[in-house]
């Protein structure tokens, strides 16, 4: 289950259907299954008091996972600071949507184990991400080719039927 929260922020607006699908779809990628997920949206306060706790560094960060997976099922705690988000989306020349995406996805990914430590591991974490948002962008064009299939056939059907009503009532 995917749990959301804003603590001290506004609740940020998120497709919660389509991002438990990607969810799953990524945790299936490295063979692992989605359990108890909680993103956890805090300002850079909040996230600056979790940073110096628990990781013992100085500052604020974007996102804080902890992790308590259990064999092939991913469980854990997302912090996520929208305002460093709203900081490295403007850095970056995304929109806020996009930046908490990945933000969000960087949190999974840590859940399936892989870790952004040093330069390398932040390299391979970048191109998962990026395989990751590529993912989401397929399910968001799945959906607008099946309701441009439903609307087609719906205009065929509506032709097609409303046409043979017509000539059927025209005979009688």
């Amino acid at each position: 289950m995917i749990r959301y929260h804003a603590d001290g922020v506004g609740m940020p607006k998120l497709a919660r259907l389509i991002n438990r699908q990607w969810i799953k779809m990524v945790c299936e990628k490295y063979g692992r299954r989605p359990g108890d997920i909680s993103y956890i949206f805090v300002d850079d306060d909040t996230i600056t008091s979790l940073n110096q706790e628990f990781l013992k560094r100085d500052g604020p960060t974007d996102i804080i996972t902890f992790d308590y997976c259990e064999g092939d099922v991913i469980s854990g705690d997302i912090f996520i600071s929208l305002d460093t988000v709203r900081i490295n989306a403007t850095r970056f020349c995304q929109t806020m949507a996009q930046e908490i995406d990945r933000v969000m996805i960087h949190g999974i990914l840590h859940l399936c184990g892989i870790n952004d430590l040093t330069g390398e591991e932040k390299k391979q974490m970048k191109k998962e991400e990026d395989k990751a948002l590529m993912m989401k962008s397929a399910i968001y064009a799945a959906k607008a080719l099946i309701r441009t299939y439903k609307e087609e056939t719906q205009k065929y059907y509506d032709r097609y039927y409303i046409q043979k009503d017509q000539s059927h009532e025209d005979k009688h």
